[in-house]
């Protein structure tokens, strides 16, 4: 779990007060395309422990892929050594991780370099092919799901991806669409995404659409007991095989970081009052909607 400390949450989207079913994007300098922070040791042997627990669960990938995930792990090889130099040693075929000590023969991930790939970065790491109906899901390292299973999105195309999204076909299905069939490889983008949850886990893979009240979370403990979670997302297309690679780096913070910045608790809690119902229901903040807003309440009273 990543804390941002009292000096408040490291991003904050819902800054302007306003929520949209939006898009969002903005140019990425490709030197910030990769984020590290002193979590990274900790999210990376979680990784390896979910890798070793159940590794299907969150790296999988179809067949005719392998050349593209080799043009993602050279990529970000060469990102890493000329951005983040230190966080990773090669040698001999061999590449380490320096804060774990883990170490990886390249050749035993010959055909399934994503993995290695999502090995050596806290972000999770999604693979994207044009096809029939749109871009679709090839292959993915996806450590630290936002409650949804990628069994149930591989080889799917994004609009099937997104179809429990509340709104998503209407408003963003074909932007996103003509989106990915434009962006080129000298532009990548990135955008934010935010949540609250009432669970701080980067693994979760379901949760979705939940009503039942939850009693035990109450406007005194609600800055314990709720968390903000938010996943910076870039998009890159790959200059060789014309893919799409989608990274999300996820931040949980407990939504007490906002004790001190009662600016952003005012600005959350008008974002949460215009979310739209069904983006509530989609995002399960009924069962502990009341105690968060009057938590938010009580910050947001302080601000001058």
């Amino acid at each position: 779990m990543t804390a941002s400390g009292i000096a408040g949450p490291r991003y904050a989207p819902y800054a302007n007060g306003k929520f949209a079913l939006a898009m969002g994007l903005v140019a990425l300098d490709p030197k910030d395309w990769i984020d590290a922070d002193d979590n990274r040791a900790a999210e990376l042997l979680e990784k390896e422990r979910l890798l070793a627990a159940n590794r299907k669960a969150v790296f999988d990938a179809l067949p005719g892929c392998e050349e593209a995930q080799r043009e993602v792990l050279v990529l970000l090889l060469e990102h890493l050594e000329k951005y983040h130099p230190g966080l990773i040693g090669f040698e001999d075929g061999t590449v380490t991780v320096r804060e774990t000590g883990k170490s990886y023969r390249m050749a035993d991930f010959a055909d399934q370099a994503l993995d290695l790939a999502g090995r050596l970065v806290q972000e999770d790491l999604c693979l994207m092919r044009p096809g029939e109906e749109g871009y679709v899901l090839i292959a993915a390292s996806l450590c630290f799901p936002a409650r949804w299973l990628l069994a149930e999105k591989l080889g799917q195309p994004m609009m099937r991806i997104h179809e429990r999204v509340s709104g998503y076909a209407e408003k963003l299905g074909r932007p996103v669409d003509r989106f990915f069939e434009h962006l080129r490889s000298d532009k990548p983008v990135q955008r934010l995404n935010w949540s609250i949850m009432d669970d701080p886990a980067l693994f979760q893979t379901g949760g979705k659409f939940r009503t039942e009240a939850e009693a035990v979370i109450t406007r005194e403990n609600a800055g314990d007991r709720l968390w903000i979670r938010i996943e910076r997302q870039t998009l890159r297309r790959l200059p060789k095989s014309g893919d799409i690679l989608f990274t999300i780096r996820t931040f949980v913070d407990p939504l007490s970081c906002l004790e001190t910045r009662p600016d952003l608790a005012a600005a959350l809690r008008s974002a949460l009052a215009e979310m739209p119902e069904g983006m509530q229901r989609y995002k399960s903040l009924p069962p502990f909607q009341d105690a968060l807003m009057r938590y938010l309440d009580g910050l947001a009273s302080k601000a001058a």
